[in-house]
């Protein structure tokens, strides 16, 4: 049964688990507009593709804005309902341009909790896999379980997304631990 969103949901899940068609479905419970935060850049061709078919997939209503680097600014300015798809390419964006990651993660942490309306985030649980041979690979890691558990906390609703099923780890006030 999916519910309408609350104030902040993280959806987290694996790759091709169905987070973003659910976090959509949930942002699309609300009125419209509604606002997609993107953090993707599309570096090639194949990432190219890969944009175009989550543009495609949503329907009218939205406004898409490409944030790679200053989401938290975005957050502030965006009126409510907001997606934010999705924090792991955020966090690789950072990554790659060498920037303060606890500094920007508490940026947006106090941006989620300052949101206008609804917001749900997305992002890839990388940390339920070996230990990855590379320290920036490791680093990389240990920023998105931080991000996560610290955005968890401030969340009203946690989901994760596996093969396509929403399970609600953290439910909001009132609601149950159903799926959906």
């Amino acid at each position: 049964m999916l519910q309408a969103a609350p104030r902040m949901t993280l959806v987290l899940g694996g790759a091709r688990s169905g987070k973003s068609a659910h976090a959509e479905a949930l942002i699309e419970s609300c009125p419209p507009p509604w606002t997609y935060l993107a953090t993707a850049r599309a570096w090639d061709d194949e990432m190219r593709a890969r944009i175009a078919i989550h543009r495609e997939r949503r329907s009218g209503g939205w406004t898409t804005r490409d944030v790679p680097r200053d989401l938290a600014a975005a957050i502030r300015e965006s009126p409510g309902p907001v997606l934010v798809d999705c924090l792991t390419l955020w966090l690789t964006n950072l990554m790659l341009e060498e920037a303060d990651l606890a500094a920007a993660s508490e940026d947006l942490a106090a941006a989620c909790a300052g949101a206008a309306g609804p917001l749900v985030l997305v992002s890839n649980e990388v940390g339920l896999g070996i230990v990855p041979d590379n320290a920036m690979a490791r680093a990389f890691r240990d920023a998105a379980g931080r991000l996560h558990q610290r955005l968890a906390r401030e969340a009203d609703r946690v989901v994760f997304v596996v093969a396509g099923l929403p399970m609600v780890v953290k439910p909001a006030t009132g609601q149950g631990g159903e799926i959906g």
